[in-house]
């Protein structure tokens, strides 16, 4: 291998260069096209992660060039997608409030071991890894995925709150009870922003049709004073049964700072304990055990306060000026004192915190979004939630890479050229690996962005780049643009984004091809429906099941019991209505022959012999055995004696290499006897005819 070859390996767009003007020209109006999609729907999928919009931004920046240029693909398009924002969101969720500070700390967490998980498989080339999840599995998961996505953002759409619960179906029952507070105006933003979405997908499909309907909405929030949001303090809320929850909520946060504040000075006394030369075994193994229980206090605490949070998210307020610069009060709707006029807007608390609590009473924005890079530091790693979090990692981590190599192999299709899929395990790897420096969810290969790209000229991964630098400018430069950006709108862009992934054809077409691949993609698809938002359990049952399923077709293979058709051939007796032969019982073993299925192979050959007991020969049609073990090899010798001992003599055809070279290796082979294995059945069936001197009886 040359250096320039070996120096590639490692740096894969080298393979870009020499690098001409017409392709740079190419590749910057792929980019800039990609990136006036990506700026709004990275916002969308941060969303839908359960993290504030702009931390889509920062996982549409770093990491969609480092996979363009570790990847195998040029015209791959990485960065935040649906599928994997939803995984993230309910790996999340259990473990912290979407949106607070520990939400957004454990999602950068994911990040890390999904980016250690991916580059680990590409490094070690165990990409293969990823067929463990069949094409049925993966098209049931996204059917059900695309449905559950879509249903998420029905509340933004309509401006009602969702509640965050164990299940996801009573979460979407919750939101349909309060269809009848639908805020109007919201509804209009999300369902023009559809509109304009479609007709510019069906009558200008080249035309940036997300960007279009995202300025355009934004520019109309702007004008029209969509957002209407207002903070209060506890004494202002006039709903006695939300006062006290919002009192139980205040004095519940103090407690967990007041616990915080506990672990980290017990933590620093065992670091400086664990440093001193003294024995301190008793003492370092008290402040273990004391820290420990602060840790199950903190987490039944915050699981307190997420409950009581989404309890408090249930109420509609109506606010009632206060008089003479008083501050204005806020009543349960329809409990309003007699005499009181209230301003005529529906509010709702949408965040509390220690000191006031966020209501809105109108549509809901975007709001402030920092300007600047992202702060580079490393993610905070917890061993503790390792194993919380490492299901979902997997998960992630299997699905994003086969969602990126599928794009990647139907992009190759076109473009003819090579992909590696362990190379793109690790362009993967590092993107999030990146990304989880960033600040930086996980991140995929998107389907539709990378159909954008190509459609736009992309020659190299150089596209990407360029994308990379227009987001770059985004944080730089624009971020005050999409401070009135309704969420509702955003919401749109998730939906119509996901639309295109339900297709029960594919289910429908794997039940046709295969009923066990149909049954594999069936129940995934219900049980990822039924276990929302714990996905991942979905998929692992899913994959378990069609790993089940393969078992079982490999553990009754079928068996044919051969006679000769009128036009030469053997074929099956059975479906073809043969007469049995007087001489020589052939059977045909369609698999391989291993320790799950030697015994309904022994089965199957008895079986047969004793169908046609007058039948001096046995002949076993291996053609169709691709492999033999231990236990094979044992039952194939059994078998042999049994049946020689009784009177049959066992003839054997078409075996294969690897299944010769076990039968050599144990001494099969000799035992059995070079005499009595063939290269092709035609030429077993003549030698049992001519040994037995009949041949009208010999042919089958």
């Amino acid at each position: 291998m040359s250096f320039q070859s070996s120096l590639q390996r490692f740096l894969p767009f080298l393979s870009w260069f020499p690098y001409s003007g017409p392709t740079l020209r190419a590749d910057f109006i792929a980019g800039l096209t990609v990136a006036l999609v990506l700026v709004p729907q990275s916002m969308a999928y941060a969303q839908l992660a359960g993290l504030p919009p702009y931390y889509g931004l920062y996982a549409a920046f770093l990491p969609v060039a480092v996979a363009a240029l570790w990847g195998s693909s040029k015209q791959l398009g990485t960065g935040p997608v649906a599928v994997a924002s939803l995984l993230t969101a309910s790996a999340l969720t259990p473990l912290a409030a979407p949106g607070s500070a520990a939400f957004v700390t454990l999602a950068i967490m994911l990040a890390l071991l999904v980016g250690l998980i991916q580059l680990t498989l590409g490094v070690f080339k165990l990409g293969v890894v990823v067929n463990f999840l069949s094409h049925p599995v993966i098209v049931g998961f996204t059917n059900a995925a695309a449905i559950i996505i879509a249903l998420s953002q029905v509340n933004k759409l309509i401006g009602v709150p969702m509640g965050r619960s164990e299940s996801f179906i009573s979460d979407i029952w919750g939101v349909a009870k309060l269809v009848g507070d639908t805020h109007l105006p919201t509804l209009a933003m999300g369902v023009v922003a559809i509109a304009i979405m479609w007709t510019i997908r069906r009558k200008a499909p080249r035309l940036p049709g997300v960007l279009i309907a995202v300025a355009l909405t934004t520019a109309v929030s702007w004008q029209s004073g969509f957002e209407r949001t207002a903070t209060a303090t506890l004494e202002q809320i006039a709903e006695p049964e939300a006062q006290a929850l919002l009192t139980e909520f205040v004095r519940t946060e103090l407690r967990i700072r007041e616990i915080n504040e506990q672990l980290a000075a017990k933590s620093g006394e065992l670091k400086a304990l664990q440093k001193a030369d003294a024995d301190v075994a008793h003492e370092a193994a008290t402040l273990r055990y004391e820290i420990e229980l602060a840790k199950l206090q903190l987490k039944d605490r915050e699981e307190e306060n997420r409950r009581r949070n989404r309890a408090v998210r249930s109420f509609v307020f109506e606010q009632v000026p206060g008089a003479a610069g008083a501050p204005a009060r806020f009543y349960a709707q329809g409990k309003l004192p007699p005499g009181v006029q209230a301003e005529g807007h529906h509010w709702r608390i949408v965040k509390a915190a220690s000191g006031s609590f966020t209501l809105t009473g109108g549509g809901e924005v975007v709001g402030r979004i920092p300007e600047g890079l992202p702060s580079i530091s490393l993610p905070k790693f917890s061993w503790d939630l390792i194993g919380s979090l490492l299901t979902a990692a997997i998960v992630i981590s299997l699905v994003g890479f086969m969602e990126a190599i599928s794009i990647a192999k139907a992009i190759a299709a076109k473009t003819r050229d090579k992909i590696d899929p362990n190379q793109e395990l690790i362009g993967q790897g590092l993107a999030n690996l990146v990304g989880s420096v960033t600040q930086a969810f996980p991140v995929s290969g998107s389907f539709s962005r990378s159909a954008v790209n190509i459609d736009a000229g992309a020659k190299t991964g150089m596209s990407s780049v360029i994308t990379a630098a227009f987001v770059l400018l985004t944080l730089l430069f624009l971020t005050p643009l999409l401070y009135h950006l309704p969420q509702a709108v955003l919401a749109a862009v998730i939906i119509m984004a996901v639309i295109g992934l339900v297709n029960f054809g594919a289910i429908r077409h794997a039940w046709q091809a295969n009923r066990h691949d149909g049954i594999a993609a069936a129940v995934t698809f219900v049980a990822t429906l039924l276990f929302a938002p714990h996905l991942d359990k979905g998929i692992v049952i899913g994959a378990g099941l069609a790993i089940g399923l393969y078992l079982y077709r490999t553990m009754t293979p079928r068996v044919a019991i051969l006679g000769r058709h009128a036009d030469g051939t053997l074929r099956d007796a059975r479906v073809h209505q043969l007469p049995p032969s007087r001489l020589i019982t052939a059977v045909r073993f369609d698999g391989r022959l291993y320790f799950a299925n030697v015994a309904y192979f022994e089965d199957a050959i008895l079986e047969a012999v004793a169908g046609n007991p007058d039948a001096p020969y046995l002949l076993i049609v291996a053609d169709g055995i691709n492999e033999l073990d231990a236990s094979g090899e044992e039952v194939v010798r059994h078998l042999v004696q049994r049946l020689r001992a009784g009177g049959t003599t066992v003839l054997f055809s078409g075996l294969k290499k690897q299944v010769i070279d076990v039968m050599r290796a144990t001494g099969l082979f000799d035992y059995i006897g070079q005499p009595s294995i063939f290269a092709t059945a035609d030429q077993a069936i003549a030698a049992a005819s001519a040994a037995a001197g009949d041949g009208s009886a010999a042919a089958l």
